[in-house]
């Protein structure tokens, strides 16, 4: 998973024509920090993955996709072993709304998915 998000930054970098000096010098890191980054050494923090995202117009999912799939997967299975907390609940519509979202989106994620090709992941 971060072995993926290393080759992706350093091609992003790379299609940018900024250097690892330059990257560093916009993020306020070290060229060492980015190299650990491309390199798969070093997990982005949330503000690098910010920084990175801007710098090189990429959205925040096409950087971590692996990570969205993972997390995706263990929602799935999660949502189906989530125990009910009764019918004193108060916010039960609202839980049964925001569940059957959850699930519809990755159920179309996985659709989505499986028509380009990608299988899950």
């Amino acid at each position: 998973m971060i072995e993926d998000f290393a080759s992706d930054l350093r091609v992003a970098r790379r299609k940018s024509g900024l250097t690892q000096a330059d990257c560093a010098h916009l993020m306020g890191k070290s060229a060492p920090k980015i190299c650990q980054l491309e390199t798969g050494k070093r997990s982005p923090s949330l503000r690098d993955i910010c920084a990175l995202s801007l710098i090189y117009g990429r959205s925040f999912e096409s950087l971590f996709g692996a990570i969205f799939g993972t997390i995706r997967q263990e929602l799935a299975e999660n949502i189906a072993t989530l125990r009910d907390p009764g019918p004193k609940w108060p916010g039960g519509f609202n839980r049964t709304n925001t569940l059957d979202r959850i699930a519809r989106e990755i159920l179309e994620n996985d659709l989505r998915d499986k028509q380009q090709g990608h299988g899950t992941l």
